[in-house]
């Protein structure tokens, strides 16, 4: 069985300066254009029997400029639902609410398209997601790739190491980098993260 390979978009202008990205379908920048090219080589060399693709803009355009023509879209590969949070920075949000952290408090609501989303939630859609993996990885010998978003991937991240969501914190997602997460002794694993090429 092969390993799951994490894929989080290259660049964008909100990624750059801070601001919460759930649902607003922002492009990549030229930077991020460039970041998701640079993945391309990476994924080159793997022996890859499936990918998955977020339908938000920013991973489509990561997903093809890095050499993924037949990503499956599925909608659970969205990123977090910040609800009222949404464009807004957590130096902003910290000044109403010392000490928020995201990964422990959630967000505030937001308008009945959008509520938000709580760790659990965003848990419970990363275990959904992890199901699908599963699926692909036993029916073929090759690895399944995701690319979707920085707060979603880490939760999806703890999840798959049996760790709660709110333990996504600790696994720093930086754009346009490539992540593997594969089997020791028959246990869950990280075997390599934020791995980019240079140029």
């Amino acid at each position: 069985m092969g390993d799951l390979f994490l894929v989080r978009h290259g660049e964008t202008e909100w990624s750059r300066s801070g601001r919460h990205t759930g649902w607003t379908d922002l492009p990549l920048t030229g930077d991020g254009r460039a970041e998701a090219r640079r993945l391309a080589p990476l994924l080159r060399d793997l022996d890859i029997g499936a990918a998955f693709v977020s339908p938000l803009r920013r991973a489509r355009e990561t997903t093809a400029l890095a050499g993924l023509p037949d990503a499956r879209v599925d909608a659970d590969l969205c990123e977090w639902d910040y609800g009222g949070y949404e464009g807004v920075t957590t130096a902003e949000i910290q000044r109403t609410r010392p000490g928020w952290f995201l990964f422990t408090d959630g967000v505030a609501p937001g308008p009945p398209e959008h509520p938000g989303e709580s760790p659990a939630q965003v848990g419970a859609r990363a275990d959904r997601m992890l199901g699908k993996v599963d699926a692909a990885l036993a029916g073929t010998e090759g690895d399944v790739v995701l690319v979707a978003h920085g707060h979603f991937l880490r939760v999806l991240t703890a999840r798959r190491l049996g760790l709660p969501p709110r333990d996504g914190a600790h696994f720093q997602l930086a754009t346009g980098t490539l992540c593997r997460l594969g089997t020791e002794h028959g246990r869950p694993v990280v075997a390599g993260w934020n791995l980019r090429t240079t140029g």
